[in-house]
């Protein structure tokens, strides 16, 4: 009985070395796909929890939308083909699957807006398609960004966006990401995560009443 403990130990390191050489070896493939495309960004890796996974206390700061919208984000680029730091990419609102298509909520939209800032933090050009010719100058503000199609540019450089879809689990919500090339609709790259309910409740309940926004139990 007495020699099976080094044995055992043995193993058990040997088993810690593979599974570092591993993560050493996934993310030189990591970096080395990302300069392949231009891609400035490192290697960031990301705790994406799964459906129905429990978890401990969050810290709401750090563990925002952002948080997990930047670990799907990774996956994205990861299996991403033909763009490149010279392609300009849109984003368009995330919409639920069960859903209208041509409707977002504020989760769909806030995913959206998380999705730019990665988007420019790995260095691929981005297009914000909101954005208008000109500034509205009122008495409540100043204003650059609409979404009256009637007023922003019907041409705009966009090769490829980045759009998905959301589904309501227990617990939380699935997020199914993908890009899409503008003429071609090829899928060149698509990524799932997972955005747990009391993450996006913490924004829901920001919300205002006249929307009608569903919370789900954690």
């Amino acid at each position: 009985m007495k020699t099976l403990i080094p044995v055992v130990a043995l193993s058990l390191f040997l088993s810690g070395c593979t599974t570092l050489a591993d993560n050493e070896q996934e993310q030189a493939l990591s970096k080395a796909h990302q300069a392949s495309l231009g891609f400035g960004q490192q290697y960031r890796p990301q705790f994406q929890q799964q459906p129905g996974q429990n978890t401990e206390k969050r810290d709401p700061q750090l563990h925002n939308i952002n948080h997990y919208v930047r670990g799907i984000m990774q996956d994205l680029v990861n299996n991403l083909q033909f763009v490149s730091a010279r392609t300009p990419v849109a984003v368009s609102s995330f919409v639920f699957l069960d859903g209208p298509f041509d409707q977002a909520d504020l989760l769909g939209n806030q995913i959206a807006e998380s999705f730019m800032h990665e988007i420019h933090q790995f260095g691929i050009p981005l297009i914000d398609i909101k954005t208008s010719d000109f500034i509205r100058v009122t008495e409540q503000g100043d204003f650059v960004l609409s979404r009256d199609y009637l007023e922003v540019s019907p041409k705009q450089p966009v090769q490829y966006v980045i759009t998905g879809t959301l589904a309501r689990h227990q617990g939380g919500y699935l997020i199914n990401a993908r890009v899409v090339g503008m003429k071609s609709k090829m899928v060149v790259g698509s990524a799932q995560g997972f955005l747990p309910a009391d993450v996006a409740n913490a924004l829901l309940n920001s919300a205002k009443p006249a929307e009608g926004v569903k919370l789900l139990k954690g």
